[in-house]
């Protein structure tokens, strides 16, 4: 769905309903590796980490094959356990979050991604890296249901952070992991990764 048209449904819902509740709010974090986060495992291609979050929601980082995968929130064994989401090209990721909150709960978190698409010669520059804002949903205690929610090119959409909020608020909390399939919202540019994800049992 292209971005005005979805801004244009927004903001048609807005008038139809009436005056808009409370929105929602952002905040950020830090992912660092070597502040706030323990080590779960190492090992010579990567890893996984448990970081710390926004108010004792935490992140699960993990690494392997210059691929990265982020969970966030009160992620349940059960969903955890071999749970991957990535690109299929090399990647990594940006070291803030955003956190939107209802209230004081995070319900979603988005955080910018960097594709690697080299040239024919194998190099990597800035103009060949895609950029994309990936939406997650945000695991809430006694629940540990949490994983990508949605997709935005930022390189190819000009209100890419409006555009990743409103995915955030709307689609988040009733998103079904493991059901539901997240795609790409607004334009879709050349440079933006092929999602791929792996769960656990």
């Amino acid at each position: 769905m292209k971005l005005r048209t979805v801004l244009a449904a927004c903001a048609a819902f807005a008038a139809a309903n009436g005056p808009a509740m409370a929105e929602n709010r952002s905040e950020y974090t830090k992912l660092d590796l070597d502040n706030g986060c323990v080590a779960i495992s190492e090992y010579e291609a990567g890893g996984s980490w448990s970081c710390e979050g926004y108010k004792g929601y935490g992140i699960l980082f993990s690494e392997g094959d210059l691929r990265q995968s982020v969970f966030y929130g009160y992620v349940g064994e059960w969903y955890a356990e071999g749970a991957f989401e990535s690109f299929g090209g090399f990647n990594n990721v940006s070291g803030t979050i955003e956190w939107r909150l209802d209230g004081d709960t995070p319900v979603a978190a988005i955080q910018r991604w960097f594709i690697d698409n080299p040239e024919e010669t194998g190099e990597q520059t800035d103009e060949t890296r895609g950029q994309v804002l990936v939406v997650a949903k945000v695991a809430q205690p006694g629940v540990g249901d949490g994983c990508v929610v949605g997709y935005v090119d930022a390189r190819e959409n000009t209100q890419a952070n409006e555009l990743a909020r409103q995915i955030a608020d709307e689609m988040a909390p009733g998103f079904r992991c493991r059901v539901d399939q997240p795609e790409y919202h607004g334009e879709q540019g050349l440079l933006a990764g092929e999602p791929m994800r792996t769960f656990g049992p």
